[in-house]
């Protein structure tokens, strides 16, 4: 298909022909329209390597489809994203991260080779020794470099269970001091924290087991039982810690049910538990599903009085990152999702030269801040993540201007490959793509 569309003139940019409803994303990327579609109907598990530890995956294989395929072999990936629709692509040319990147990085970093079709028609391997510069510039650029095709990822041994411990912690300092220390702990498989005021928040931490206690094994992925953070708040209410063993697959999907907690404003009553009991098999309705049947009146409703955003930043500066999401936003509860961030080249590394611990600070729902304003609050809240050398997500919306955009980013390598590729006349700017300021 680039071939052809190399025959035909290279007139218009290409993108993936996947439409745009089809995605996680809450954004419909309206570039869809106007490029060039190119089809890529791979989605299979191509090989599992279990000498070398790696599984060869094509682009569009979802998490649910890898952990389905691996868990029964005895395998698992480092870092399982959450949804059970994301896709392996997205996850690479966007990001990924789990509770368990701590240890592992976010998805990109667990991640050994890509094969890539570029502008010019040619089929690229690339990894940290072979063409390595493309391998480093591939992660988060959005499609923009090449079309990836297939995608090596480190493999792990799987156990049955999580053996999880919640701990109720109250006052912002000392949630941020507790969620530090846990974080540093390589022994912690898991480290997730659920903020559900300014100084309330459950910290939970999972190791993974093949043993577990029969009478404290929770089935929570079962449609019939309450969603995880609601369970998790329990713990918060009453005040006292506790411990479970949790069926791996279930842990690594437990907010997939309630979308986090973004069912609750679709669903009001899901979680009660007659509607559990009778209807929960149903839910929760694909993403997907959502967005094709939402009108644009709704979903400029949604934009303007609701936020989903996840922002990278320095764990040093979490205690003032919260406060600045409670002040611009106030959205509870906040997913908060330690990880390590290696010195690589890209786009995304810590500022010095030293690996460095990030945390991943997710608010979805509906700002109860009285001078919310999506567009004025949003670029406040990413002027404040650039002036700590954080990021932003680029599923999300994204209000930056082009200098402020590449502030945040390091462009360095990516603009040199774009240059050597002949990128530009193939492909837009990353920014181009993804960027309200340069979406009309």
């Amino acid at each position: 298909q680039v071939r052809e569309w190399k025959k035909e003139g290279s007139r218009r940019y290409m993108c993936t022909g996947r439409p745009g409803w089809l995605t996680v994303s809450l954004r419909v990327g309206k570039y869809k329209k106007t490029h060039k579609n190119i089809m890529i109907n791979l989605m299979d598990v191509l090989e599992v390597d279990s000498e070398r530890q790696v599984v060869r995956v094509e682009p569009l294989v979802s998490m649910g489809q890898l952990t389905a395929h691996l868990n029964p072999m005895g395998w698992t990936i480092p870092v399982v994203p959450e949804l059970d629709d994301l896709t392996v692509g997205g996850l690479i040319m966007g990001t990924g991260i789990e509770s368990s990147s701590h240890i592992y990085g976010l998805f990109q970093h667990t991640c050994v080779a890509y094969e890539l079709v570029l502008a010019d028609g040619s089929l690229v391997r690339c990894s940290p020794t072979e063409n390595s510069d493309l391998f480093y510039a591939v992660p988060w650029s959005c499609g923009t470099l090449g079309f990836l095709v297939a995608a090596e990822i480190k493999m792990i041994p799987a156990k049955k269970y999580v053996k999880i411990h919640y701990k109720p912690v109250r006052g912002l300092q000392k949630i941020c001091e507790k969620f530090t220390e846990e974080s540093k702990k390589k022994e912690n498989s898991f480290v997730e924290g659920l903020l559900y005021s300014l100084d309330e928040a459950v910290i939970m931490t999972g190791v993974l087991t093949d043993e577990a206690e029969q009478s404290k094994i929770n089935r929570i992925g079962n449609y019939y039982k309450p969603w995880f953070f609601k369970h998790v708040e329990k713990y918060l209410k009453a005040d006292r810690t506790g411990v479970e063993y949790i069926p791996s697959r279930h842990y690594y999907h437990r907010h997939t049910r309630s979308i986090f907690w973004e069912l609750q404003d679709i669903i009001p009553f899901g979680n009660n538990p007659v509607f559990r009991y009778l209807f929960g098999w149903m839910v929760p309705p694909k993403i997907s599903l959502l967005k094709l049947t939402q009108g644009e009146a709704i979903r400029k409703l949604y934009e303007q009085h609701h936020v989903v955003q996840d922002m990278l930043v320095p764990m040093r500066s979490l205690e003032k990152s919260i406060q600045t999401f409670h002040v611009d936003l106030n959205v509870y509860p906040i997913w908060l999702c330690p990880f390590i961030l290696p010195n690589n080249p890209g786009m995304v590394h810590p500022k010095g030269n030293e690996t460095e611990l990030y945390v991943d600070i997710g608010a979805y729902g509906e700002p109860k801040s009285k001078q919310f304003e999506a567009r004025a609050s949003m670029r406040q809240m990413e002027k404040f993540v650039r002036s700590v050398h954080g990021f932003q997500m680029l599923y999300a919306d994204c209000y930056m201007t082009r200098e402020e955009f590449w502030d945040m980013f390091d462009g360095s390598l990516y603009h040199k490959l774009r240059e050597q590729m002949n990128c530009k006349d193939a492909f837009p700017e990353v920014y181009d793509k993804i960027c309200k300021a340069a979406r009309h």
